[in-house]
């Protein structure tokens, strides 16, 4: 009698999670090709030249759905949390307008015609793997996301199978270990006062 009446409910709960998984894998999918719809608009046709106000809107569509914040502190480690909070913001500020900058260094790869292999959600937690494809060159680009007040962001992103924080880590780790956290801190300064000019 007792199983009777557990297994259903153990059947609701699953059916329930699976339901729940695949309504979020839609709304990330619909995200990501919006957005990819919005870049290629904007871009045109191969060979176009850009205004600064199209290279902003440019930069804030590609970075609107990043967690910079998020990406900033895996990048940082332990000294994210052992610097102060003046510093720490700082350093996100810094860190986000690197890394917007550097959004615009390869602009061809968002003309790319995308593949979705697959969107698996675990919960708050999403990976996407695609690939872009553009004329003969296939590219893998996928995504670990999280859902934060109710809207999904890219914690990460693998481009042919290079990760960006792992190799922001593994830079600043570097410099942090070698010449201190301040050493870090102007170094962003100067590359991010060459990207505002």
């Amino acid at each position: 009698m007792f199983l009777n009446k557990i297994v259903p409910a153990i059947l609701l709960l699953l059916f329930t999670f699976n339901a729940a998984a695949q309504d979020s894998e839609q709304v990330i999918r619909q995200m990501l090709d919006d957005r990819d719809t919005e870049i290629k608009e904007l871009l045109g046709p191969k060979g176009t030249s850009y205004t600064q106000e199209q290279r902003d809107d440019l930069k804030e569509i590609i970075n609107g759905v990043i967690d910079f914040r998020s990406m900033a502190a895996y990048a940082l480690d332990d000294t994210y949390d052992n610097i102060s909070s003046e510093k720490r913001e700082k350093f996100v500020s810094l860190f986000s307008t690197i890394v917007r900058d550097q959004s615009l260094n390869r602009l061809d790869i968002y003309r790319s015609e995308v593949t979705y292999n697959s969107i698996e959600v675990d919960g708050n937690t999403a990976r996407v793997e695609t690939i872009a494809q553009l004329e003969n060159v296939r590219t893998p680009v996928n995504y670990d996301m999280e859902k934060k007040e109710e809207e999904w962001m890219i914690t990460d992103m693998e481009i042919d199978d290079v990760s960006t924080a792992q190799s922001y880590h593994r830079q600043f780790q570097n410099i942090i270990r070698k010449r201190g956290f301040d050493a870090l801190m102007e170094s962003l300064e100067r590359r991010a006062a060459r990207s505002t000019t």
